[in-house]
């Protein structure tokens, strides 16, 4: 069984689509960030930089003592060897899906998140930021689409935990003023993934209070 502690955030998304997916059985734990539950000491036990999403294994693959897993890169990595599932085992698949899952978590996420910080939630408007990290997500929506003209998948012809962690940030592509008819490969991905079953239950369950 494997503890959630999570938040309807793009990150926190990327988790439940993952659960949902494999069908690995889970609690759902939801953290209020606006009540500051990420501070409270029992959270950040397990989750020491005070963000979601975080877990809890009780049944990790060595049999000893329940195992906490914070960062949802890291979170992804660990299910997906504890499953074997969406991460393949042939050298070079599973090479290009951990680059495509790295560079979402240095550079697509936190390039977009600056984008809704500053054109959605900044005091005051700083044109500059918010030209800066508009001009930047389009650079990488059109990374993305460059790599899913050739490839059906981020990292190939199946998909993985690349895709899980990069789909929820593109779910928020209107808020980052981007058009995805501009990145025609993109939108076909997105659709894909938007229609799959654990995509939809995954997204039904945030909406859950």
């Amino acid at each position: 069984m494997i503890d959630l502690y999570y938040a309807p955030t793009p990150n926190g998304h990327k988790i439940t689509l993952f659960l949902e997916e494999t069908g690995l059985p889970y609690r759902l734990h939801r953290i209020d960030i606006s009540a500051g539950d990420q501070f409270k000491p029992e959270f950040l036990a397990i989750s020491p930089n005070n963000k979601i999403p975080a877990i809890v294994d009780h049944q990790p693959v060595d049999g000893g003592a329940p195992l906490s897993v914070f960062e949802s890169g890291a979170i992804l990595q660990y299910l997906a060897e504890k499953t074997g599932k969406l991460l393949s085992q042939e050298l070079r698949e599973r090479t290009l899906t951990l680059e495509w899952l790295f560079w979402q978590m240095a550079g697509f996420g936190p390039m977009l998140g600056q984008n809704h910080h500053f054109t959605h939630y900044a005091p005051q408007p700083v044109p500059y930021a918010i030209e800066r990290y508009q001009q930047e997500t389009k650079r990488l929506y059109g990374v993305l689409n460059t790599q899913l003209g050739k490839h059906a998948y981020m990292a190939g012809e199946n998909y993985s935990i690349a895709d899980i962690a990069t789909y929820p940030w593109v779910a928020s592509h209107e808020r980052q003023r981007i058009d995805l008819a501009n990145f025609p490969a993109v939108r076909n991905w997105f659709e894909r993934i938007k229609n799959r079953p654990a995509t939809e239950k995954a997204y039904a369950i945030a909406e859950q209070k």
